[in-house]
């Protein structure tokens, strides 16, 4: 973005809640970032590493992303880290600790929280991270919130010396709203070392000190908090009053316009007095919060009644239906669509290279142990190729666990799945460990080489970073021969036969071993315009043996004969259909092809 795009003043766009934080950083002077990819967060480093004047970058894993971010804070440097919510629980080592040193520069933390899951394996309430480890937290409603408090944040994070939390949830962050633009303020350089080892070396005698600065703060912070301006009262109705923050403000205002409200801006700590001379003012209230109930309780601590849990779900996003009827009993607002719409469960993509190794593993009977990422997927039927999956970098370590349990029950029966990126955020270290404890199970890397499923980010075995620069390549195979695994296979997994005699032979063998499973991404050769030659199914040599089905691929589906515009030769009585393969999605990988016994998959021809 040029200087004149920045020279914007009364200028207004539609942003998403995303887009408008990596605005707002970028208004307010931050010059770093750092993160780890994870939906509902990702788009905020991708789009603030567009802006001029700042650095961002992809980091292994989220811990590693916030103590780099802490590095550059305790550099002068305004920093923002940012992941989704489950990856705070891999950055807590460091969390906890920053409380105690405090950061020099501007720290602000993102966690970007997901309820309902749409793309997580949990749905854990992060202003729980918040209280736990002593840090204020910020909770924005809409985008233009977002863009305004990102500001804040780093404001009370510069002032009370503190790292701040600002919590988007997977609404905040993918809605889109107006936001007002502003010129970017000017940067200064306010870098430089600074030597102080009684506030940074956490040694326990330091730390004890430190800890007692963390009450001090908190003291000043809960002072503070009564006089934040995004903490507001707004007095209608004075018979309902409801307390709440962040998008269940919209969900609930656009209900009931005519109660009061408490809107909170900063959930921790929660402005006591402000409560006290809302709860004055009107007669009833209500606590409305998506998961836990953190402010309920809090406020409940303080001796005042409130309504929350005992009629609002626990789980699960809110909208304004639920808040309607958690209140009055029923619902004006409810979404009816004209058009029944089928379901349509996920699906790894046409021309992925998991679905061969999965097809593979699912064939071969062995437990396998799996990880998070789009290969998650092949547990489903027809695949069934994957047995657990708990959180990054597990898969490793519960196969070492097993085969360890196990003993000689689980030799050649167990094998451990994880992406590439996965393997870089937390793999690694339970790779060392399968050699130093002497592990039989087999470990694959599905190497695919991208982050696909947070949209096709880079990692450091791309070799390019965030910025689009080229750098060193992570070579998998020369790390496993340096942890000590002495064999280590690459196989291609749009090859079956390859691919099973492969992990046969690796599951027969003593000790660990490590298969390279490694294809490009399906989504990365069409966005490298690799040419594709779709396949097409001759109806004449289709025999209805429904193999090719079981490799689950969206292109291929299964008509019944008489609903085939075809003239087929020389069928069966018996045969009551063909497999057909659609053009539009096939990218020809050819797996499909493999498992045909009749040579009734072909290339297709012109527009086929």
């Amino acid at each position: 973005m040029t200087g004149e795009e920045d020279r914007i003043k009364n200028v207004k766009e539609l942003m998403s809640g995303n887009e408008a934080i990596a605005r707002g950083a970028y208004e307010y002077g931050v010059t770093f970032a750092s993160a780890y990819p994870g939906t509902p967060s990702t788009e905020i480093t991708e789009v603030f590493s567009r802006y001029n004047g700042g650095y961002a970058e992809w980091s292994p894993n989220e811990k590693v992303a916030l103590e780099v971010g802490i590095g550059a804070a305790l550099a002068g440097a305004k920093a923002m880290v940012v992941m989704k919510h489950v990856g705070v629980n891999v950055a807590a080592d460091p969390l906890f600790t920053v409380s105690y040193t405090g950061t020099n520069g501007g720290l602000v933390i993102i966690t970007a929280d997901d309820p309902s899951l749409h793309s997580s394996q949990n749905e854990q309430d992060n202003r729980n991270y918040a209280r736990f480890a002593k840090i204020p937290m910020l909770e924005p409603a809409d985008s233009q919130e977002a863009k305004n408090y990102i500001k804040s944040a780093f404001e009370i994070s510069e002032r009370f010396d503190t790292p701040v939390f600002l919590r988007a949830t997977t609404r905040v962050s993918h809605s889109k709203s107006v936001v007002a633009l502003e010129d970017p303020i000017q940067r200064e350089d306010t870098t430089s070392i600074r030597h102080n080892r009684d506030k940074y070396v956490m040694v326990p005698a330091k730390a004890r000190i430190r800890r007692v600065e963390v009450e001090k703060r908190m003291e000043k912070l809960g002072e503070f908090v009564d006089t934040f301006s995004e903490n507001r009262i707004e007095i209608n109705d004075p018979d309902v009053g409801i307390i709440t923050a962040g998008m269940c403000y919209n969900y609930t205002k656009d209900v009931f316009p005519q109660y009061s409200y408490l809107k909170l801006g900063m959930v921790y700590p929660i402005p006591v007095n402000l409560i006290r001379e809302f709860a004055s003012r009107v007669k009833k209230i209500y606590v409305v919060e998506e998961l836990d109930p953190f402010l309920e309780e809090q406020i409940k601590a303080m001796g005042i009644e409130v309504t929350g849990k005992k009629i609002f779900p626990y789980t699960g996003e809110f909208d304004p239906g639920i808040v309607e009827t958690a209140i009055t009993g029923s619902s004006q607002n409810t979404f009816n669509f004209p058009v029944s719409i089928p379901p349509r469960p996920p699906n790894l993509c046409p021309g992925c290279p998991h679905r061969g190794l999965f097809y593979v593993l699912g064939k071969l009977g062995v437990f396998v142990t799996g990880d998070i990422g789009c290969y998650t997927l092949a547990f489903m039927k027809p695949l069934e190729g994957l047995d657990s999956c708990i959180c990054m970098g597990a898969s490793i370590g519960m196969a070492h666990g097993m085969s360890r349990a196990l003993k000689d029950k689980g030799k050649g029966k167990i094998v451990g799945v994880i992406g590439d990126s996965t393997f870089i955020h937390s793999g690694i270290t339970s790779l060392l460990n399968t050699v130093y404890n002497q592990s039989n199970a087999v470990i694959v890397i599905a190497d695919n080489s991208t982050t696909a499923m947070t949209g096709m980010q880079d990692h450091p075995a791309t070799g390019i970073t965030l910025q689009g620069k080229k750098t060193k390549e992570l070579d998998f195979v020369s790390l496993a021969s340096a942890l000590g695994i002495e064999n280590v296979r690459v196989t291609d997994p749009f090859d079956l036969k390859e691919t099973e005699l492969v992990m046969k032979e690796e599951l027969g063998r003593d000790g660990p071993s490590l298969v390279i499973s490694k294809g490009l991404c399906a989504l990365l050769q069409s966005k490298q315009h690799e040419k594709i030659t779709p396949l097409r199914i001759n109806p004449d040599k289709c025999t209805g043996c429904k193999l090719c089905l079981r490799l689950g691929c969206p292109a291929i589906s299964w008509e019944r004969l008489e609903d085939i515009d075809v003239t087929i030769q020389k069928k069966t009585k018996k045969q009551k259909g063909i497999a057909v393969i659609d053009s539009s999605l096939c990218n020809g990988c050819s797996l499909c092809d493999q498992l045909c016994n009749f040579e009734a998959i072909e290339e297709a021809q012109g527009n086929e």
